[in-house]
């Protein structure tokens, strides 16, 4: 069992957060900043999963968010720092990962604390709007101490999911999303004066209907000449997200007849940043609309497609903020229905004046920046308080039992095997041999000669992803 000092006074909590993506990484820290608000009273440490969604230095400026440190592992070698001999331990581990990880991460936490002691508190959750996979996903998040629901809506299904299936739900707790900030909405006139549409990497998933939707986009450009149109995009070409991209809609802007009118263009940027100048935002179900919403910005969840679970759209039912791009074209401003918004733990223009990127500054910069102000919810109330409350009494305890997540080899022999080896971790979460590797000995061209493989192999399988792989699908379909 791993030596720890729990016990110890320190100045700050020490918190590490293992991100497997560029926006579960802004989660992850500002999950962690949410639980520790005062600057002083944190010491963040980020860790980068390897895989094929690893975001790019570019990606992690633009989310804005900082770590004292920020380092790429495996899950074998996350693992290990844990438990490394000698180096001080870990008071909090946010695990902003998919699922599976989750698991992995997990298990892997019983094997070096397999009987109560001073380990670390494990948070985990969902970066944006869970409209699919809900019961899979929740019991591979399963054995978390917290688990972290962005609405009282969420709450009560993770809830469900949990005593439906016989397990422990006392670890979950409503919250909020924590990037629902910003300053409140403030319309110019009665009209909107910029718009933004922001695209999703996998919804909809066809090139026909994202050809569509980007069509139509230029088409209101092109109706109402006296609105600036954005289309913000989450990632550039190569560049992989929390979902996989084929299609990106700059190269379907390439192809669109006619092109992109002069009041209509391609954006990158923070999304918080963006929407201090949004008038109208447009979505098929990004969590960027709760975004929106919270800062009381008319927001337009799209129905030209359907309302169908594929896209996620059928999560905003009731909402008041369904509506087509033809309706939009004729001058509709969607609000929010407040009693929804209320649900969702949303406010209406309550944000706290400081956007995210302003707040939190460079991605990897050395320093503590400001504190982050809790946002209110639809109540007035922090929705933090009752997870800062659980973690402090958690944290208060000389000894935490052992991690007990509900998949184990007697209730999902024929799944959780899988996932553990996908991680290369035994079945009792132990890392494989040869799984972690130390460095030592190794030379610094050695290292830097495998980091520039690994990146010619990400690039590799992105390029398959998003030039061939589209190719081989539209052969099949002649």
């Amino acid at each position: 069992m791993p030596a720890s000092n729990r016990t110890a006074p320190r100045a700050a909590l020490r918190v590490a957060v293992l991100a497997d993506s560029d926006t579960r990484w802004k989660w992850g820290a500002l999950t962690a900043r949410r639980l520790v608000p005062e600057p002083d009273s944190l010491h963040l440490t980020g860790y980068l999963l390897r895989g094929r969604a690893t975001p790019t230095a570019r990606q992690l400026g633009e989310v804005g968010v900082r770590a004292d440190r920020l380092t790429e592992v495996t899950c074998a070698g996350f693992l290990s720092e844990l438990s490394a001999p000698g180096r001080q331990s870990y008071d909090v581990v946010v695990l902003a990962l998919v699922g599976g990880a989750v698991q992995a991460v997990l298990h892997g936490a019983r094997a070096l604390w397999p009987q109560p002691g001073a380990r670390p508190v494990f948070v985990t959750g969902y970066v944006g709007v869970v409209y699919e996979r809900l019961a899979d996903g929740l019991l591979l998040r399963h054995g978390a101490d917290l688990v972290l629901a962005n609405s009282r809506h969420d709450a009560g299904r993770f809830r469900s999911v949990y005593e439906g299936v016989g397990a422990a739900a006392g670890a979950v707790v409503e919250t909020a999303l924590p990037f629902l900030d910003g300053k409140p909405y403030e319309p110019v006139g009665a009209t909107a004066h910029r718009v933004v549409f922001a695209v999703q990497p996998s919804v909809p998933d066809t090139r026909a209907d994202r050809a569509y939707l980007l069509g139509r986009a230029a088409e209101h450009a092109r109706l109402h000449p006296e609105r600036e149109v954005l289309v913000k995009l989450r990632s550039r070409p190569g560049e992989h997200t929390t979902h996989l991209e084929e299609l990106p809609y700059q190269r379907l802007a390439e192809q669109l007849p006619g092109g992109l009118p002069s009041n209509c263009r391609l954006v990158y940027g923070n999304m918080g940043e963006v929407l201090d100048s949004t008038d109208l935002l447009v979505t098929v179900s990004s969590t960027a609309a709760l975004e929106s919403l919270h800062r009381g910005i008319p927001t337009a969840v799209l129905t030209d497609l359907g309302v169908r679970e594929s896209l996620g759209n059928h999560h905003f039912l009731g909402s008041g903020c369904l509506a087509s791009w033809t309706q939009l074209d004729a001058g509709l401003l969607p609000k929010g229905d407040p009693d929804w918004l209320a649900a969702q733990g949303v406010g209406t223009g309550s944000g706290t004046g400081v956007g995210t990127g302003a707040a939190i500054g460079a991605a990897t910069g050395v320093g503590t920046p400001a504190a982050a102000t809790p946002a209110a919810n639809a109540a007035g109330q922090d929705p933090y308080a009752a997870a800062r409350a659980r973690l402090a009494e958690l944290l208060a305890r000389a000894r935490l039992p052992a991690v007990a997540p509900y998949y184990t080899q007697d209730t999902a022999p024929g799944y959780l095997p899988g996932i553990l080896a996908r991680h290369h971790l035994g079945p009792d979460g132990s890392p494989s041999p040869g799984a972690v590797r130390t460095g030592a000995g190794e030379s610094r061209l050695r290292r830097r000669l495998r980091a520039h493989l690994r990146e010619a192999a990400r690039g590799a399988y992105r390029h398959g992803v998003q030039r061939v792989a589209p190719v081989i699908r539209r052969l099949g379909e002649l």
